[in-house]
């Protein structure tokens, strides 16, 4: 397997405006030769304005499907709802289909049965498992966690399941999650990590030295980084 890109930029600006063209210009060119483009979106404050930029685009969005690779368990008009941002920073803007979006079930008081539903429709969509998504996107937290595979939690062992309902006790909640496998079936996965918070996490994660219970983000495999200097100086 090749070592995935990686690119490295001077500020969050620019991370972001390469970014937003690239996922761009992937949904034209996988357009060119097919009929629909799948996209896992990350929450978080990085991608929201990749997701406004993208919002200025020119594309043929009624072949584009949203879904999400993580979802607080709080309802879509809660301000912590990564459905919220996404709609609000992308959807809204672009009208965007209706039966084109799918966000998480969020069901509060009984977070295995959302996500046993929302595994239901991703199968519904794409007809087999593991999906094979277009592009999935993700953040990484300064904890080494990505989607909402916490460090020590159980999610990060499933390898039997694409969505999962994942109990995180430093956060006293559950969080919903794609599960690695699910991660890795995209085409493209790529990492959005901006921040000198996140150098640490990064050089672990980035090592030689496998330890996914403490650095889930390990699991994954993509094949680009975009990442500001300040995360891999030395």
């Amino acid at each position: 397997m090749k070592s995935p890109e990686r690119l490295a930029f001077e500020s969050v600006e620019q991370l972001q405006r390469q970014a937003a063209s690239d996922v761009a210009d992937l949904i034209r060119s996988t357009l060119r030769h097919r009929d629909s483009f799948s996209i896992s979106l990350s929450g978080g404050s990085t991608p929201k304005r990749m997701y406004e930029l993208l919002a200025q685009e020119s594309l043929p969005w009624d072949q584009v499907h949203w879904f999400w690779g993580d979802e607080r368990n709080v309802p879509h008009d809660h301000d912590d709802s990564n459905y919220k941002m996404v709609k609000t920073a992308w959807l809204d803007p672009i009208d965007a289909p209706e039966s084109n979006v799918h966000p998480v079930p969020v069901k509060v008081s009984d977070p295995q049965a959302a996500a046993k539903a929302y595994q239901y429709e991703i199968l519904e969509h794409f007809g087999d498992l593991p999906p094979r998504w277009d592009l999935v996107l993700l953040g990484m937290g300064d904890d080494a966690h990505t989607a909402s595979l916490f460090p020590q939690t159980d999610a990060i062992g499933v390898d039997d399941q694409t969505f999962v309902a994942n109990w995180v006790p430093k956060l006293d909640a559950y969080r919903y999650t794609l599960t690695y496998p699910a991660i890795n079936s995209g085409a493209s996965v790529w990492f959005v990590v901006a921040g000198a918070g996140k150098k640490q996490a990064f050089a672990q994660v980035t090592n030689l030295e496998i330890d996914v219970r403490n650095y889930p983000a390990q699991l994954v495999r993509p094949d680009r980084w975009y990442l500001t200097n300040d995360v891999l100086a030395d």
